[in-house]
């Protein structure tokens, strides 16, 4: 059987790639021909040809996005998540091989489709299809938060008031990058998730509405939730027009230009000027006040919560709700969740990549050699890092990284460490006045990354074949 496929997660990073990796291994092992195309923050290695395609018997879309399908119109296709990829490539493919996995004929006129017909979707389809469109307006703003959020920290290296005019340590550097960071870049951070949401649900009808909802959270105040709640109005809304209101074939042409961006405009500014923002902004207020008013110790149980959650799912849909979640309160001028948030998420790579180091009999040749790349990962704050040992071993791996990360990001909020910037990982520590009480935010992250390497020693069986220490 000649099989071509296709890898994608929502946020274009880990699972995209582990999921390529396996499905290679598990085809070589099985003598089976394998292109695949990832579909991920990187461009993909290989491109499918005219020939590829009309030479597969079967496409095989592992993916948990929209996924473009005009290319495989008439072709035999099985739709199945990235997750299943990632974990069972070899069982995957041994399942379309014995055709346990019955493809779907793609018609003549196929398009985009966020995976109607895979056979995992049936049970959640509604929740996958809410988190993918959450997660590509997350991915869409994520950017502007980064770049707008390491130029303001970048600002305040010159001082916390030095960008403001008037000011004993006024400097124009300082006020340019904050414009930048700050006037520019992070004050799109609203309407862009909201445009990316409702762009997800309605495709490009939904642009116009889901940025004029973006801007709405803006001037009701109702903020990172608002932004939220706007996007799936927006696109919802917009997606109810196109579908059912029909103009004479006469007067169609006025539907993209004029009908469809003037009513779901409307109807999405009128919700949320009249209806959403202010009960939105009257929550927003309590849960700032709430999380002013914490001592240090429900500081660490909150911290505690968000490093386990962090690590639970090691990029996935918890790990990035939590993360978004501290992104939002941000601009509420809390400082402090995002902080945990990022030290428990640099926690399960350098973890487990200090095990791979000290406790060497308990992993395999090849996962010592990848803990040396998992030590830049996690630097990096890049969570994913953790994923194949996860894997691997996920009874015993997953429990240590929570742990660990728990501990981070408890150690985090009660110490009163926060971070002007939203990702960076440790290298932010290097611009001035980014991270509030720098030793404490360093502390915590060695103490959760030795709690996971020592919880890993104790309950990580060793290897098949001992390995000698040191």
């Amino acid at each position: 059987m000649n099989i071509i496929a296709i890898t994608a997660c929502p946020t274009g990073v880990a699972h995209t790639y582990l999921a390529e990796s396996n499905l290679k291994k598990a085809a070589l092992k099985l003598g089976l021909p394998l292109l695949v195309e990832t579909q991920g923050a990187v461009e993909s290695d290989y491109f499918f040809t005219q020939e590829d395609i009309q030479r597969a018997d079967v496409v095989l879309i592992a993916a948990d996005k929209t996924i473009d399908r005009s290319r495989f119109a008439n072709k035999n296709v099985i739709d199945v998540s990235v997750t299943r990829a990632a974990k069972d490539a070899e069982g995957l493919l041994k399942a379309v091989l014995s055709g346990e996995l019955v493809p779907h004929r793609l018609p003549a006129d196929a398009g985009e489709d966020a995976g109607a017909g895979r056979e995992d979707a049936a049970p959640r389809s509604f929740i996958a299809q809410v988190y993918v469109h959450l997660i590509t307006g997350v991915n869409l703003m994520i950017p502007f938060v980064i770049a707008g959020g390491i130029l303001i920290a970048l600002s305040f290296s010159f001082g916390i008031t030095a960008a403001t005019p008037g000011d004993a340590h006024f400097s124009p550097i300082a006020k340019m990058l904050s414009d930048i960071g700050g006037g520019s870049a992070f004050a799109l951070m609203l309407p862009i998730l909201s445009l990316g949401i409702s762009q997800s649900i309605s495709g490009k009808m939904g642009i116009v509405a889901g940025a004029v909802g973006g801007m709405m959270a803006i001037h009701t105040g109702s903020g990172f939730l608002g932004a939220l709640i706007a996007g799936f109005l927006a696109g919802y809304i917009t997606l109810l027009i196109v579908n059912y209101i029909h103009l004479p074939k006469a007067v169609a042409g006025l539907k993209p230009i004029l009908i469809v961006p003037l009513l779901s405009v409307l109807l999405t500014g009128a919700l949320m000027a009249l209806m959403i923002g202010e009960p939105i902004k009257i929550l927003l207020g309590w849960l700032t006040a709430f999380l002013n008013s914490l001592g240090n110790a429900n500081s660490a149980l909150l911290g505690l919560l968000f490093g386990m959650m962090v690590a639970f799912d090691m990029g996935g849909p918890l790990n990035k709700t939590v993360c978004m979640f501290a992104i939002g309160l941000m601009s509420s001028g809390i400082y402090g969740p995002i902080a945990a948030c990022m030290a428990a998420g640099m926690v399960p790579p350098l973890g487990i990549a200090l095990a791979t180091t000290l406790f060497r009999r308990k992993f395999t040749e090849q996962e010592r050699e990848t803990g040396k790349v998992t030590y830049i990962l996690g630097l990096s704050f890049i969570t994913e890092g953790a994923i194949p040992y996860a894997v691997a071993d996920p009874l015993r791996v997953i429990p240590a990284i929570v742990a660990g990360s728990g501990l981070a990001g408890a150690l985090s909020m009660m110490l009163g460490c926060a971070s002007q910037a939203p990702h960076g990982g440790i290298f932010v520590i290097f611009i001035p006045n980014v991270i509030t009480h720098v030793a404490g935010y360093l502390l915590a992250i060695a103490a959760g990354s030795v709690l996971t390497a020592l919880i890993l020693l104790c309950i990580k069986k060793d290897v098949s074949v001992p390995v000698k220490q040191g």
